[in-house]
């Protein structure tokens, strides 16, 4: 074969590449408002950054005639590029190819791109769009997810790992996003579940819709297993890009700071009326967290679970850092189940990450009620406290209102190595609030009174006098300062400046048994 017949060959191939399951295919995923594999990650990566892998890879598989159904890249696009001038890893599954189903070649594919972002310390990003398992392999694609599982495992905590959820998502395949740190999903076109509705159907007598079982919002609200919600896939794909703008590229590096435009001696006078004189009113800590942060900027990460705690990214004087804030707004900031958990998830990632932890704290306990207590209140609280014990990284905490009992101690006290703690003249830092104190302390006082309700008061306003304060915990040395609210920007880029060069470390351990 002649040179040029040689260069035709290979261009053939490519060809014969690009198109995945063929023009009828691509027409169909375009008719059900999805973009092709190939189109997801033009949109993703930076203009002509993308490298190939395993082009003119096809599956082995010979039986039930599959040896007559081959498409070159069988079902998955792998390779490199690069977001914002920064490398990535990727694979995008094509549904045109046999559905986008796993055979053990595609998950040999997305295996090598795994090891290669573990070897250069750059960040995973996997959109799924998948039937599952390949049928005809039998135990070969069983083998392959186990093969990923495995390579995710490993990869957790050193290099960032996404998955963006962009089609179907079902039976094993479900696994491989739950064990990266975020996952994204469209409302539009994407839904994960381990059994389908005709099975739940079959097993439950359940009727219910894939959106219902298993769509973006269900999962984003009911779940907890996606932590992001977009509108289509072009903004879902935006939001992956916002999400690596504030992480290192891996466990070794420091993530990336920018310029500020803001001042970081900026002081904001409305912080002064945001938290209400009544301890029983509500209002948003989002309010706080958007007055303080760069360019009023959080990127809220799980905005629609256990929004009794809010989590996210932001910056401050162009340094990322993560925030962990309990909201007054809903459930009166309580700490209950989901909570504990999507706060020590997250502060997790922070640590493993090396992103600074902000805490906004009001919080008046954890949620009573048998529903908690069977369902492992103990267990599942003792997940964040074990999260904000084991972070090494600089942890600064503002307590705005309320820090009584337990919950107090969770949330990056000074007893669980937090730097530097603030406190609003507002908070209140006690084992409980007056109404639930004075009953309990002065029971025989009340019962004997002449007038219970006038000594009930009394109490309660002298209880108020010392505990509803920070300055018992300031004399203590628990509390680093009590500062004004609308101090509040330059005093946390103040002490995030000082802290930039913390080092500390926990007792030598092959890790921790947290309480799962």
């Amino acid at each position: 074969m002649g040179t040029e017949e040689m260069r035709k060959e290979l261009e053939g191939r490519n060809q014969a590449a690009f198109l995945g399951g063929g023009r009828d295919r691509i027409e169909k995923q375009h008719e059900a408002g999805k973009l092709t594999a190939r189109e997801r990650l033009n949109l993703l990566l930076d203009k002509g950054t993308f490298v190939e892998l395993d082009r003119f890879v096809t599956h082995r598989c010979r039986n039930f005639g599959m040896e007559e159904r081959k498409f070159l890249g069988d079902g998955v696009i792998t390779g490199y590029g690069k977001i914002n001038e920064r490398l990535v890893f990727v694979f995008s599954q094509d549904f045109t190819v046999l559905g986008g189903t796993l055979s053990l070649t595609v998950a040999e594919k997305i295996c090598k791109v795994i090891e290669l972002a573990l070897k250069n310390g750059a960040p995973l990003i996997g959109l799924n769009d998948s039937g599952g398992a390949r049928i005809q392999e039998g135990v070969g694609s069983l083998a392959g997810y186990a093969d990923i599982f495995l390579r995710n495992t490993l990869a957790s905590g050193v290099i960032p790992q996404i998955s963006v959820i962009l089609g179907p998502c079902a039976g094993g395949a479900v696994y491989s996003p739950a064990l990266t740190d975020f996952v994204f999903m469209s409302k539009k076109s994407s839904y994960m579940f381990i059994t389908g509705p005709k099975v739940v159907k079959a097993a439950t007598h359940e009727d219910v819709t894939n959106e219902e079982l298993g769509g973006a919002m269900t999962h984003n609200i009911k779940s907890g297993v996606a932590h992001f919600a977009g509108e289509d896939e072009e903004d879902t794909i935006h939001m992956v890009k916002q999400l690596l703008s504030y992480l290192p590229q891996n466990n070794r590096e420091k993530p990336p700071s920018t310029d500020c435009t803001d001042d970081p001696q900026g002081t904001d006078s409305s912080l002064k009326k945001v938290v209400p004189g009544d301890p029983r009113k509500p209002y948003d800590i989002i309010t706080i967290i958007h007055s303080v942060v760069d360019d009023h900027r959080f990127l809220e990460v799980h905005k629609y679970f256990a929004r009794n705690i809010v989590v996210g990214f932001a910056r401050l004087n162009g340094m990322p850092v993560g925030i962990v804030a309990n909201q007054p707004n809903w459930l009166a900031g309580c700490l209950d189940i989901n909570a504990s958990i999507k706060g020590a998830r997250f502060v997790r990632f922070l640590d493993a990450f090396n992103i600074p932890i902000i805490t906004f704290e009001d919080v008046p306990g954890f949620l009573p009620g048998t529903a908690q207590e069977f369902g492992g209140i103990i267990r599942n609280g003792a997940k964040l406290i074990f999260a904000y014990s084991e972070a090494t990284v600089p942890k600064i905490t503002v307590i705005t209102r309320k820090a009584y009992g337990g919950a107090y101690c969770v949330m990056s006290s000074k007893h669980l190595r937090g730097d530097i703690n603030y406190a609003y003249p507002t908070a209140e830092i006690a084992v409980m609030g007056a109404e639930g104190a004075v009953p309990i302390i002065f029971k025989k006082e009340i019962d004997k009174a002449k007038d219970p309700k006038k000594i009930r008061q009394e109490l309660l306003n002298e209880y108020e006098e010392k505990f509803s304060n920070p300055y018992r915990a300031a004399e203590l040395g628990y509390i680093d300062e009590v500062i004004r609210p609308e101090e509040t920007r330059p005093k946390l880029i103040s002490a995030l400046e000082m802290l930039k060069n913390k080092v500390d470390s926990n007792p030598p351990k092959k890790h921790g048994n947290i309480p799962l």
